[in-house]
């Protein structure tokens, strides 16, 4: 399930499956930036630090396309010069693949 995250394409979820178990969920952060961090077993959280605004909305956007790409979108919080992603998958009210593989090509696509 871990192996390179980055090259998966999301699955729809409409809900009817278990989200992932905590055990899992912290494996799967293994394969993330170390800013990721599990909030309530139920969502994956990074908070980015920026030079400027100009720098926040080019985070924001390049998050953008990624969730228009993957029909999966996050939770995005920005101001001045931070960003915060939260991911979680709401059909299932808790963690799937498809917040680790989001998660991973933001990765991918911000290497800083």
């Amino acid at each position: 399930m871990t192996d390179m995250l980055k090259d998966k394409k999301c699955l729809p979820c409409e809900g009817g499956v278990d989200p992932i178990n905590e055990k899992d969920a912290k494996q799967l952060l293994t394969n993330l930036h170390p800013d990721w961090r599990l909030s309530n077993d139920k969502e994956i959280i990074r908070t980015f630090k920026l030079k400027n605004h100009y720098e926040v909305m080019s985070l924001v956007n390049m998050i953008a396309w990624i969730s228009n790409t993957e029909d999966h979108h996050p939770s995005i919080r920005y101001e001045y010069s931070t960003v915060e992603v939260t991911y979680k998958t709401n059909a299932i009210d808790g963690l799937s693949e498809n917040d680790f593989i989001c998660a991973s090509k933001i990765d991918y696509c911000f290497k800083n």
